[in-house]
C-alpha cells in the first residue's frame, strides 16, 4: 500500500492506494505539517494522534509526501525523519509542494510547464518534463507569498485598520471575522501558525466578488505574483509553455488570472483545486 499526501500549512490530505491502484481507505485529513514553521514536537503530535493514520502503519510500504515548507533541505529532512519514525517499514519520499502541483497539473509526464501554487501560501516553478526548477527560494509568508491566502488575509486586515475599505465591505468583514486588535495580535504573534490564520480571512473575498474593491485587490495580488514569480520564466513562456495553477485561491480566482494573463502575455493552462486528486492519478499510472 502506498500513502500519498498533499501537505499544506493549514491541512494535509492523505490517500491510501493498494497494489491494484484502488483507494484502500477513506481520505484522511490532519492539521498542516509544514516543517519550516511547525516545531518537531507538534509535527509528531499531529501524526500520532490521528488513529486512522496510525491504523495504516503495518500495511504502508511507501509514502509520497508533498508539502509546503519542504523545499529546503533542513525542514525536508526533519519531516522525513518524523515520518520514518512512525512508519518504520515504509520508504519515505518528501518533496516540496510545487512538485505535487506539477504532477497534478501536467497533461503528460514529460510536459514542460510553469506551475504555480496559490493556496495558504504561494510559489512557482518550471517543470522541464523531468526536473523541477526554481530560481528564487521561497522565504515564506512574511516576505513573499504574493496572491496567497495569507497575503490576501493580511491585505484585508490592513485595509480594514487603515480605513481603506468601502463601508459596506467593512461592515461585512466585521460580521465575518473577529477584528479586535488584541485577538489579531494574539493569533499573529503567540499562536503556532499565523500563516493559516491570515489565510482564513481570504474566503471573504470570494463571497464578495461583486465589489470593485475586492476585484482590484485580487488582481493586484495576481499582478505581483506574476511580476515576481511567473516572469522568472519569461524565456520559457515566450516559447509557448503553459502556466498551470493549483490551490483554492487560484481555483476561485480563475477569471482574474485569465485577465492578468492577457495583460502580461502568458498562456493559462490547467486549474487544480486540490492537487491530491491529480497526484493519485499520477501514482496509479506509475505504480510499476
Amino acid at each position: 500500500m502506498i500513502l500519498i499526501t498533499d501537505g499544506g500549512s493549514t491541512k494535509c490530505d492523505w490517500i491510501a492506494i493498494d497494489e491494484n491502484g484502488n483507494q484502500a481507505a477513506d481520505k484522511i485529513r490532519t492539521k498542516g505539517l509544514n516543517p519550516a514553521i511547525i516545531e518537531e514536537k507538534k509535527l509528531r503530535k499531529t501524526i500520532r494522534k490521528n488513529l486512522e493514520l496510525m491504523a495504516l502503519v503495518p500495511e504502508v510500504t511507501h509514502i509520497f509526501f508533498y508539502g509546503a515548507g519542504c523545499g529546503t533541505e533542513k525542514p525536508r529532512l526533519l519531516l522525513k525523519t518524523v515520518l520514518e519514525d512512525y512508519f518504520p517499514q515504509s520508504i519515505v519520499e518528501v518533496r516540496e509542494d510545487t512538485y505535487a502541483a506539477a504532477r497534478a497539473c501536467i497533461n503528460t509526464n514529460d510536459e514542460a510547464a510553469v506551475v504555480c501554487i496559490m493556496g495558504t501560501g504561494s510559489n512557482c516553478s518550471y517543470f522541464d518534463g523531468r526536473q523541477l526548477h526554481q530560481r528564487v527560494d521561497s522565504l515564506g509568508y512574511t516576505l513573499m507569498d504574493d496572491a496567497s491566502g495569507n497575503y490576501y488575509g493580511k491585505q484585508l486586515i490592513r485595509d480594514y485598520y487603515f480605513n481603506k475599505m468601502p463601508e459596506t465591505i467593512r461592515l461585512a468583514f466585521e460580521h465575518k471575522h473577529n477584528l479586535d486588535s488584541d485577538f489579531i495580535k494574539f493569533n499573529l504573534y503567540k499562536q503556532a501558525n499565523p500563516s493559516a490564520y491570515l489565510a482564513d480571512h481570504a474566503e471573504f473575498m470570494f463571497l464578495n466578488k461583486d465589489s470593485e474593491y475586492i476585484l482590484n485587490l485580487i488582481k493586484k495580488g495576481i499582478r505581483l505574483f506574476t511580476e515576481n514569480m511567473i516572469l522568472q520564466f519569461k524565456e520559457e513562456i515566450d516559447q509557448g509553455v503553459p502556466v498551470h495553477f493549483a490551490g483554492s485561491i487560484a481555483y476561485f480566482a480563475q477569471t482574474e488570472i485569465f485577465e492578468v494573463a492577457e495583460e502580461y502575455g502568458f498562456i493559462v493552462g490547467n486549474f487544480v483545486r486540490r492537487p491530491i486528486e491529480g497526484l493519485v492519478g499520477y501514482h496509479i499510472k506509475n505504480l510499476n
